[in-house]
Parts: C-alpha cells; structure tokens; sequence
C-alpha cells in the first residue's frame, strides 16, 4: 500500500496545498524510495521531513502531530507530492467520484440542519449551540485522552 493510501485524506488534501502554496523549502531524493525534505508549517516553524516511499510508515516529520508517531502528516504527503508531483493527479483521479459524492451527503445534512435551526426560537437555537459546543468538547476530550 502506498503513501497516499495510508494517510488520512485530510493529510494528503492538505500536504496537496502545502505543495501547491510553494511550503516545500527543499527536498532531495537520497536513494531510491527515499526522500528527504524542508517543509514551511503553518507558523513560522519548518520541519524536517523523512519519507520512505518503499516502506511508508518508516516515514517521520518533527511536526506536533507526527514526531515520534508512525503518522502521514502533511508536511510529509507535500514532500512526496513534491518528488513524485504525478502521485498528486492519481490521487485526485481516484478520490474525485467519492469526493463529490461526500460533498452531496454533506450539502444535504447541511439542508437538513439548516431547515430544522429556521425553526427554531432564538433561545432554542442558542440552547442547541451550547449543546453542540460541549459534545464537541467531550468528543475531543475522548479523543485526546481516551474514553472515560
């Protein structure tokens, strides 16, 4: 299975922009299948990035969310986009049937939602949010530091 297949979509859209916004500083293929790279985050940090395309889950990132963790982050999906840039057109052949149905599931919840918040008073609305805003609360405490 291959890099792109094992990250998240989320990682591979965004490491897509990283790519495309120019963020890979450098990036320089040692051997082959290995590839080794600079990457300008979000802030004003860069992380080192390693990315071992035979064996991808040998690949590390120093980024938060990556270091010491066998995750693809963006920062290494924007390196190996950046050395292999035909991976980025597979990629979004591959996704782009599911993609568009993902967005008509979500434009319809988003129908749905709306319809029912018309119809609600002002302090039910509120209610809901303040509901909502604490699920979201909980589910990151669950997600963060395990079930309880």
């Amino acid at each position: 299975m291959g890099l792109l297949e094992i990250a998240s979509s989320k990682s591979v859209w965004r490491g897509i922009e990283y790519y495309n916004s120019h963020n890979v500083l450098s990036w320089d293929q040692t051997e082959d299948g290995i590839i080794d790279g600079i990457v300008q985050g979000s802030g004003v940090e860069n992380y080192t990035v390693h990315v071992d395309s035979v064996h991808p889950r040998k690949s590390a990132c120093n980024c938060p969310l990556a270091n010491g963790k066998k995750i693809i982050c963006k920062h290494i999906v924007a390196v190996y986009i950046a050395a292999n840039p035909k991976e980025e057109k597979r990629f979004k052949t591959d996704v782009t049937p599911y993609a568009s149905e993902e967005e008509e599931r979500h434009a319809k919840r988003y129908r749905n939602i709306m319809s029912w918040a018309k119809n609600m008073t002002p302090g039910q609305l509120r209610e809901a949010y303040v509901e909502a805003m604490i699920r979201i609360e909980d589910l990151e405490h669950q997600l963060k530091y395990g079930k309880k």
